[in-house]
């Protein structure tokens, strides 16, 4: 039997100028952009990595960028927060560990600037997405964006304490099947949210169909 050759990887800060440009060119492929108003321009990831953001990425044993991580601080009235805009990971290396790797890599970047929380988005409809950033990083998801980028955007915006790591118990909290309806599953997490829950864990059922968990925003 043929055994897949296992691929060593790392997490760096990506600091120069071709560095940049080979993020952006990830960045469009990944996403498939052509029009220049969806690029990312390599500058900007220069003046964000020079002035407190995160610009990360994951090589592999060739030097070659295959994952990337880009964020800035953000703020509030309850303070400071690393806010993540985004993370790609090339074609074909989807299922390594990459986009743990990203996070825990912009997770130091935050923590040595003197954050200790993240935020970041993500599409409340993609079961595999929303284990990931709730039960695998045991971020929380505390607010709801309706239409975010336009019509049919809907977001959940998490919150990652970057000082604990505490899973879920889902025996304990509300449960949420997913609807099929968009509509619904907004209404159902506006209503949620409302009540002062917070979403904590999201897994897949054995009929194939996701669940939403939710628990007290004071104790997640």
């Amino acid at each position: 039997m043929n055994r897949i050759s296992e691929v060593s990887f790392r997490a760096v800060s990506l600091t120069t100028t071709s560095r940049f440009a080979e993020a952006s060119a990830l960045y469009r492929e990944v996403f498939g952009y052509l029009d220049p108003e969806y690029g990312l321009n390599p500058r900007l990831l220069g003046a964000l990595a020079s002035n407190g953001g995160s610009v990360v990425g994951i090589l592999d044993e060739s030097d070659r960028l295959v994952a990337f991580a880009y964020g800035f601080c953000g703020t509030d009235r309850r303070g400071f927060y690393h806010y993540s805009q985004s993370a790609v990971v090339a074609a074909g290396q989807q299922g390594r560990g990459l986009g743990r790797m990203l996070k825990h890599a912009q997770r130091e970047v935050a923590l040595s600037h003197g954050m200790s929380r993240m935020r970041w988005t993500y599409d409340p409809a993609q079961i595999r997405n929303a284990h990931f950033n709730l039960d695998v990083l045991g971020a929380r998801g505390r607010w709801f964006a309706p239409d975010m980028y336009g019509p049919g955007t809907d977001r959940v915006v998490v919150e990652w304490d970057l000082t604990r790591d505490e899973p879920a118990n889902p025996d304990s909290l509300t449960e949420l099947v997913v609807p099929a309806d968009p509509g619904e599953l907004r209404r159902s997490f506006e209503k949620l949210l409302g009540k002062g829950l917070v979403a904590v864990s999201c897994r897949r059922l054995p009929d194939g169909n996701g669940a939403y968990y939710f628990g007290p925003a004071d104790h997640a």
